[in-house]
């Protein structure tokens, strides 16, 4: 719940005329809070054309999450955010202690891991509605991450099959601004993934149409925010190919260690040293029982490469990779 009656913590930085604490909206946003329903703004999912507003960014920024936000200097570049937005974004997230916490967007970006963070707002069950809240046990994280429907289920075992990602998080902030009429929006990208590199990516889940232009309005601020802050990225994600999505939904099955298998993965890498159809490799390994989960688990980790934008089959090519992300 907002506290209105305490200062900030020390270090966080005192936001008048938050969004979440503004004249009016101070009951609205504490209900949002409780009971994880959304609170739009006056001017939500508003599209306004007037002139573009800078942002400003660091010169040379690395992406590097670890230290602390720094006064901006004078060797700034700047990075446009469209349809009449101010100049200061507002980020809301819980720490790992369950407490709230708010600070402008830039900070936030550049001094707290995010994918440590739980989701800012519950993910509600619309009865009816073939979309409910569920939890996947992410590879990469080694922990369960928190998801609010099955495209976004979907996308978050993407993710967690990508290599070039190792963390994930399930809307663990909200950014909001002000637009030029003193409305507030408020937005919560569906998705948070810390890259290899140090970067930080936000992500919303497209259906399988059209992006509606409330989304296109305020993805033109996120991939601005985004850019501004020290080299974030922002996405909207498009639903994967289906034949791509229902082998890795298979693979997935069998990505926790307890299917690594151990000298069994290491002869299972030098039976397809040479690419040859899964189901000799398999024979020549022995049970079929014993060896297809470590086949399966080394397909998913990168150990081992078959073409997946065919169905998976038994005569399917299977290769050995030299060092796939499952080897230490």
């Amino acid at each position: 719940m907002i506290d209105e009656h305490h200062p900030p913590a020390a270090g966080s930085t005192a936001l008048p005329a938050s969004p979440w604490q503004s004249a009016g909206a101070q009951g609205g946003a504490r209900a949002a809070v409780e009971t994880g329903t959304q609170v739009s703004g006056p001017a939500d999912g508003g599209c306004d054309q007037s002139p573009l507003v800078a942002v400003r960014k660091p010169a040379g920024a690395s992406g590097d999450f670890a230290g602390l936000p720094g006064e901006l200097s004078d060797g700034e570049t700047t990075a446009d955010l469209p349809v009449g937005i101010g100049d200061r974004l507002e980020a809301r997230f819980v720490d790992q202690a369950g407490t709230e916490q708010r600070t402008l967007w830039l900070e936030a970006a550049r001094g707290v891991c995010l994918e440590e963070c739980v989701p800012v707002r519950r993910f509600p069950v619309r009865h009816g509605k073939r979309m409910a809240p569920g939890w996947w046990w992410s590879a990469t994280n080694g922990r369960l991450v928190h998801y609010g429907s099955g495209v976004m289920r979907t996308q978050v075992m993407l993710m967690d099959w990508d290599p070039s990602v190792v963390a994930i998080a399930c809307r663990p902030v909200e950014l909001a601004w002000s637009e030029r009429d003193g409305g507030w929006v408020r937005h919560s990208p569906h998705l948070m993934a810390r890259l290899a590199d140090g970067r930080g990516l936000l992500a919303d889940c497209a259906g399988h149409g059209d992006i509606s232009p409330r989304l296109s309005c305020r993805a033109a601020v996120m991939e601005a925010a985004a850019a501004a802050a020290a080299g974030w990225q922002y996405r909207v994600l498009r639903p994967p190919d289906p034949v791509l999505a229902a082998n890795l939904r298979w693979l997935a099955g069998y990505r926790h260690p307890r299917y690594k298998g151990g000298k069994l993965a290491r002869r299972a890498a030098e039976a397809f040293r040479r690419p040859r159809p899964l189901i000799e490799g398999v024979h020549e390994l022995g049970d079929p029982i014993q060896v297809f989960p470590v086949v399966f688990h080394a397909l998913w980790h990168g150990d081992l490469s078959a073409p997946l934008g065919v169905p998976l089959h038994e005569r399917v090519t299977v290769t050995a990779v030299a060092r796939g992300r499952g080897q230490g």
